[in-house]
């Protein structure tokens, strides 16, 4: 598609194009029309009206007795409602717990694929992949199963390893311990790393070789060349992987929400923001003060990434760029 600032620059018209080059400047227009149209139908509008919906006392039983409230629902979400803060806490919690987890280990992942040492590299690639696509309430289920703490594989194999009496209904307790819960949700969350780990391989395979072939002629070791050499080519990669996974978390909600029905079970530990979000705004039908909270969440990712992106130029490094 055409850039007019360029042609302006050039002291180009639209008149003074071609036949051609109008032809292919309105092809391009007219799909990125498209493009804006359902931004501004599906996403834009709707989006206002929810902060507009913030400002009133709108709850779906009652649609005939609306009435605006002002900034009351902020008022209540900042000042009164103490279970939106706990369940901030909550969700950024088990975001320090499993977002590296998930982000090293569906790097790792990632290298050892693309090591030039693995045999049957497609076929290591689809197993590992294969889980993420499955649908999330059966991953679910299947984990309930094998973190159940007297029939359950990983007590089983706890025991095995350790000679520890874990396998029982009093042993470690995976899905009914605040101190447990977290792991075992991360362990959930492992299942689903496929896609940032082809995210990561495509940036694999991106690094230059002749990097290595020089870092290999300096007599630098293969943990000296992961952090010397791939790590840093792939910092704009991880940052992506960074901001995406921070966003996810910040709208966790599936997982909480099948397991224990929106209930924050054990002790308020799964009462995700976006649970109480949800039991809010569904299940007491209370939707001015659920468009409150979620703009509050809105603004919150907003300036997460914002601060991250501000960060970025201290340790993202892009190929070619000046510093």
């Amino acid at each position: 598609m055409f850039d007019f600032s360029e042609l302006r620059k050039k002291g180009r018209t639209w008149k003074s194009l071609s036949k051609a080059e109008k032809r292919e400047a309105r092809w391009g227009y007219g799909f990125i029309g498209l493009w804006v149209i359902g931004f501004l139908l599906f996403y834009f509008l709707p989006m206002i009206a929810s902060l507009g919906f913030s400002l009133l006392d709108f709850t779906l039983g009652a649609p005939d007795k609306i009435r605006f409230v002002g900034l009351a629902n902020w008022q209540r979400l900042l000042f009164q409602d103490a279970t939106v803060w706990k369940s901030l806490a909550v969700t950024f919690k088990f975001a320090l717990i499993s977002l590296p987890i998930s982000m090293a280990s569906s790097f790792f992942l990632a290298v050892l694929l693309n090591s030039e040492h693995l045999w049957a590299k497609p076929i290591f690639r689809t197993l590992f992949f294969a889980p993420s696509i499955i649908p999330f309430i059966a991953v679910i289920i299947i984990w309930m199963g094998v973190l159940n703490p007297a029939t359950g594989w990983l007590n089983g194999i706890i025991e095995g390893l350790t000679g520890l009496d874990v396998q029982n209904p009093n042993g470690l307790q995976w899905l009914d311990k605040p101190s447990l819960i977290y792991f075992a949700l991360t362990f959930m969350a492992l299942w689903g790393i496929g896609g940032a780990m082809i995210i990561n391989l495509a940036g694999l395979q991106g690094v230059p070789t002749d990097l290595y072939d020089a870092a290999k002629i300096d007599g630098a070791s293969w943990g000296r060349r992961l952090f010397s050499v791939t790590i840093p080519m792939m910092t704009p990669v991880i940052f992506y992987n960074l901001v995406i996974g921070i966003v996810q978390i910040l709208q966790y909600f599936v997982v909480p929400f099948v397991l224990n029905e929106g209930s924050g079970y054990p002790n308020g530990a799964t009462m995700f923001y976006n649970v109480w979000f949800y039991k809010q705004s569904f299940s007491f039908q209370n939707m001015g003060y659920g468009a409150a909270l979620a703009w509050f969440l809105f603004i919150i990712a907003m300036i997460i990434t914002l601060i991250l992106f501000g960060t970025s130029r201290y340790w993202v490094y892009y190929a070619g760029e000046r510093r």
